[in-house]
């Protein structure tokens, strides 16, 4: 409910903390409509979030990633209509947009007022605003699994694995053609996982083949290349407002990073 949205965000008084909890609650209720609908017969939750619901990663996330893994039962605009219904009943102002033109169809859930609410804008007609992409087009190999999620809400989600979630990360990390210091952090947290994650090969190979990459060297050889042209300052503060240790970010070091791959 919106009101259980601001409850949860009155618990900091710092400002992006509150829009990280609002923007989390909402998240959580958009997974529980997508369940409810059963999506997730059709895509697996993948990306940042994915890891902040599923293997409590210690950053906010912005969008919600899923990619389709059975076409039949894709019905995404069922879902948004759902969603926009069940986000309504929840007091909340609500607009939901899809874009199926591409390949990477994308959505938005648009909420009026709640910003003004939690004192975050002047402007009641500022919206929170959350991002959702469906890869239609994803690289083979990935393993999922099923998992039951207690987090603002109660829902079941068809996800990644582990290994699988960290080859859709280097992949990004490789092939972004800008800087993203969110993609570097959750690096460093797989990186220092114990024991240690290895990325699915195979994911990470048909992935990348998709951009033309091969990585004969390995995948630790081609994110050494990235790094030699990073500007870790600006890694830092692009993380910095999502973690919930804003200090972590400190950790975001080439030395340490470097470390990290050499283990």
């Amino acid at each position: 409910m919106k009101e259980e949205a601001m409850r949860f965000a009155q618990r900091t008084a710092d400002p992006t903390g509150k829009l990280n909890r609002l923007r989390e609650y909402v998240q959580a209720q958009a997974l529980r409509s997508f369940h409810e609908s059963r999506a997730f017969e059709a895509i697996s939750f993948v990306g940042g979030t994915a890891l902040r619901f599923l293997f409590d990663l210690p950053r906010y996330s912005e969008d919600l990633d899923f990619s389709l893994e059975i076409s039949k039962n894709y019905v995404p605009d069922v879902w948004m209509a759902k969603l926009k219904r069940d986000l309504e009943f929840q007091n909340f102002d609500v607009e939901i947009s899809w874009n199926s033109t591409k390949p990477l169809h994308t959505g938005w859930i648009r909420i009026a007022g709640i910003m003004k609410d939690a004192g975050l804008s002047s402007r009641p007609e500022q919206k929170l605003s959350i991002k959702i992409e469906i890869d239609t087009n994803p690289p083979a190999g990935a393993v999922t699994m099923v998992r039951l999620v207690n987090r603002h809400a109660l829902f079941a989600v068809r996800h990644h694995d582990l290994p699988s979630l960290m080859a859709g990360k280097l992949n990004a990390l490789i092939t972004r053609p800008f800087t993203k210091g969110r993609d570097w952090y959750d690096a460093v947290w797989y990186l220092s996982k114990t024991p240690p994650i290895e990325p699915n090969e195979a994911l990470l190979s048909s992935a990348l083949a998709q951009f033309g990459i091969t990585h004969e060297g390995g995948w630790r050889s081609l994110l050494r290349e990235k790094l030699r042209n990073i500007d870790f300052n600006t890694v830092r503060a692009d993380v910095r407002p999502f973690l919930e240790r804003p200090e972590d970010a400190d950790y975001l070091t080439r030395e340490y990073l470097e470390d990290l791959m050499d283990r």
